[in-house]
């Protein structure tokens, strides 16, 4: 890797092939595969905040878990083993922590490096990345072989806030989950929660315990189901089989159930739609307005789901320490928010639990060869390449499943396009979208609102072949685990002698 402090002069060391843009899950997954598949492929993983983890070190907001199951939220290679199938976030961050440090991938990591920009040499063979150092105007440049975006999907900045009239004039604290303030106290206070998506859900029940009251204010429901947060067959099999063999079982399991549901919403959504809303009457007490409350006007899987372990949610309905409001709003009052109904909500903090503001590959700007390249006319190759980039691939998972499925399957593809490429004697890979009738479309197709606002500054994707996103794990195990590396979309260039990486294993 050479890097260059622009405030002085170059210094010299040696380059690395992959340069890891992020150290969140995917960052740390792509750091992992190649310690195991490519012993002998130098890599190096720069890390805007101070610490792992991306979402899981930065949300610190009461009660953030995961909303899928851990078996196959976690990496394949390394099993998931505490009881809780849906867990809270510092047993997550934990075990990110262990996987970083059972793969020795602390040595690699740079903290406080935001990655502003990125270019590629076609003639040199690689890419060029400016960073800039935590606190500090001196910006370093890296130069590596092969980028790999591991940026997440959401800006980690800021969150979305809508301009909601005399917000200024409420007197209590405004907080946004995103900017969750350690020192807040909320206890024995009135708090309204603005939103009904996954943090909403998450909030509510966990500070109701110290809370005075909770409502939660939506302007239209959303679907919310009840999982257990134990997976009694899960924990059965691993006391039978062991933590190894039973996660194999227990990861076919999971993704055998979510994909069925996600197949049966879109093959029956009456149907679905029907079984969800009865399962929320189920935990209610019978004279609760589910027809107002949590009956979406969308089919199910239009948006997320939100999923709510042992039905918390509904518990603190039902023993009265939260409630729901459905209205619009106002204005922010000194004491409260106004509806539009003429309600006015009391007061003393107010959470916009009201959506996260999408980013694109970590807002970095790519340029190839001197041309500055706009993410959104270029289009995903196997929902992991950029046609007209080179040597780039990136992580985005998936939305009707685990996150961590995706980038598994994403990062073993990828260690074998490295494969193929020294083998071959090529140094440059770059898709090429020959067909320019093809029609394009969103890369993410969920109607909610965050997606809405911010997936037209995403690369679209196409409607054939190598070019489609595919929502759907069965799909990519074929074309990613299973089929060739070797595709009429990707020309491939021979490596020049200096940028010529070692083959698997081999020693640098």
């Amino acid at each position: 890797m050479t890097t260059t402090d622009t405030s002085t002069s170059r210094t010299s060391a040696a380059d690395v092939d992959v340069l890891i843009i992020g150290a969140g899950i995917s960052g740390i997954g792509a750091a992992a595969h190649l310690r195991t598949l490519r012993p002998g492929t130098t890599f190096a993983i720069l890390e805007t905040r101070d610490s792992i983890g991306g979402t899981w070190s930065l949300f610190r907001y009461p009660g953030i878990r995961s909303d899928s199951d851990m078996p196959t939220f976690g990496f394949g290679f390394k099993p998931w083993t505490h009881r809780k199938s849906i867990a809270d976030g510092h047993l997550i961050l934990d075990y990110l922590q262990r996987t970083v440090t059972e793969n020795r991938l602390a040595e690699h990591i740079h903290y406080g490096h935001r990655v502003l920009s990125a270019e590629f040499s076609s003639s040199q063979g690689c890419w060029t990345v400016t960073a800039q150092r935590s606190g500090s105007r001196k910006k370093v440049r890296f130069t590596a072989r092969f980028l790999f975006l591991g940026t997440g999907m959401y800006d980690h900045d800021a969150g979305y806030t809508p301009d909601f009239t005399g917000a200024g004039e409420f007197e209590g604290p405004v907080v946004h989950p995103q900017q969750w303030p350690e020192d807040l106290d909320y206890t024995g206070k009135r708090v309204v929660v603005i939103g009904s998506g996954a943090t909403a859900v998450t909030l509510i029940p966990s500070m109701a315990g110290r809370a005075g009251h909770v409502t939660m204010l939506q302007r239209s429901p959303s679907y919310v189901f009840s999982a257990p947060a134990e997976d009694a067959i899960a924990n059965a099999l691993r006391r039978l089989l062991g933590h190894r063999r039973a996660h194999e079982i227990v990861r076919r399991k999971n993704i055998m159930l979510t994909r069925g549901v996600f197949k049966a919403s879109m093959r029956a959504p009456g149907l679905m739609r029907r079984l969800l809303i009865a399962n929320v009457r189920r935990q209610l007490p019978k004279h609760f307005d589910v027809d107002t409350h949590f009956t979406p006007r969308y089919n199910p899987w239009e948006q997320r789901l939100c999923m709510v372990p042992d039905g918390d949610l509904f518990k603190a309905i039902s023993t009265g320490r939260a409630s729901v409001v459905t209205d619009h709003i106002e204005r922010f009052t000194r004491t409260g928010i106004l509806l539009k109904s003429g309600q006015e909500l009391a007061a003393d903090v107010i959470v916009t639990a009201t959506g996260l503001v999408m980013s694109p590959l970590g807002k970095i700007r790519l340029e190839v060869d001197g041309r500055q390249v706009r993410l959104s006319d270029t289009t995903a190759y196997k929902a992991m390449m950029l046609s007209g980039v080179p040597n780039l691939v990136f992580a985005l998972g998936y939305t009707n499943l685990s996150w961590t499925l995706k980038v598994d399957l994403v990062c073993e593809h990828f260690c074998r396009l490295l494969d193929h490429m020294d083998a071959s004697g090529h140094g440059i890979v770059e898709p090429v979208l020959d067909d320019p009738h093809m029609e394009r479309l969103p890369y993410l197709d969920l109607t909610s609102n965050y997606v809405r606002r911010g997936v037209a500054a995403f690369p679209r994707a196409g409607t054939s072949g190598p070019w489609t996103v595919e929502m759907a794990y069965e799909k990519d195990v074929a074309r990613l685990r299973e089929g060739g590396v070797e595709d009429g979309a990707l020309r491939f260039t021979p490596a020049r002698p200096a940028v010529l990486a070692s083959a698997p294993g081999g020693a640098r």
